[in-house]
């Protein structure tokens, strides 16, 4: 009578170790086997794969690594990627991505860096990007990203490097981009970007690199710029710019390229832009081009390269 609870007992020690044994401790990716538990990093940039990327990896819940840019992959970035909550870099650049940034990116809370460059991805900017309130670099240039910046993005307080160039976004620069005092660089151009500059612009003034080239914004440029002390590069070209260049644009004394060109500018160009150290007679350091300043024109050190077709002022 007592063998039956010992033959009950024997099978659940049997039937659990049958369960143990068949959780998977090893994953194939790409005919290579790696280690779900002691897999941390995973480095295979230019290494010529190709197709999508299996749903698979989502399984290696330990990386905090994940570097697979500059390879043919196509199709969707798998939502299973939302698994590596552990990731803190991610770099899928330089692939053949298409789709939309799956929302389950946002879960990757850990991340201080997330590149996505030069893809084919499309759809808006999901607001979940703002989760990941760790990143200090969001490099999204060179896809077909549409709609609007997701204001969202002003949770990102860490942030000192915001790459959105060569894209299809549209409608203003959210009000929350000004809050982002830490960026360093911020580079917009290449978008259909509208209304105005804020002046609130003058809060980022640990800036040194300015790119909102090649929009449609509108309006002045406001003084506050002035307060960018850091700026090496300021590039306002190709846009709807009025009214007058600002004198506090004399401030700027690390600058080193000032591109003003293709806009609707007025006025006479101040002196104060001879505080300058810019190489002015080379035009892709320096450019006013083809807007509507009138002369004299200040007399720089250096030279300086003068709009060939002036226009008719009074």
């Amino acid at each position: 009578m007592k063998i039956y609870p010992l033959l009950s007992v024997l099978f659940l020690i049997y039937w659990g170790c049958e369960e143990q044994d068949t959780i998977p401790t090893e994953l194939t990716l790409w005919e290579i086997d790696y280690s779900i538990e002691d897999t941390d990093s995973l480095n295979l940039s230019f290494t010529g794969l190709t197709g999508p990327i299996p749903t698979e990896i989502g399984n290696l819940i330990n990386l905090t690594y994940l570097d697979l840019r500059g390879n043919d992959f196509t199709g969707k970035i798998p939502p299973e990627i939302g698994n590596l909550t552990n990731l803190n870099y991610l770099d899928l650049g330089f692939n053949q991505l298409t789709d939309s940034i799956p929302p389950e990116i946002g879960n990757l809370t850990n991340l201080g860096y997330l590149d996505l460059y030069y893809n084919d991805l499309t759809g808006s900017i999901p607001p979940e990007i703002g989760d990941l309130t760790n990143l200090t670099s969001l490099v999204l240039g060179f896809n077909q990203l549409t709609d609007s910046i997701p204001p969202e993005i002003g949770s990102l307080t860490n942030l000192d490097y915001l790459v959105l160039h060569n894209n299809d976004l549209t409608g203003s620069i959210p009000p929350e981009i000004w809050d982002l005092t830490n960026l360093t660089s911020l580079v917009l151009g290449f978008n259909q970007l509208t209304d105005s500059i804020p002046p609130e612009i003058g809060n980022l003034t640990n800036l040194e690199k300015l790119d909102l080239r090649v929009n449609q914004l509108t309006g002045s440029i406001p003084p506050e710029i002035g307060n960018l002390t850091n700026l090496t590069l300021l590039d306002l070209s190709e846009n709807q710019l009025t009214g007058s260049i600002p004198p506090e644009i004399g401030n700027l004394t690390n600058l080193e390229y000032l591109l003003l060109q293709s806009n609707k500018l007025t006025g006479k160009i101040p002196n104060s832009i001879c505080d300058l150290e810019i190489n002015w007679s080379d035009p892709w350091f320096f450019s006013t081009n083809d807007n509507q300043l009138c002369p004299p024109y200040p007399h720089c050190p250096g030279g300086y390269a003068v709009d060939p077709n002036p226009p008719n002022c009074n």
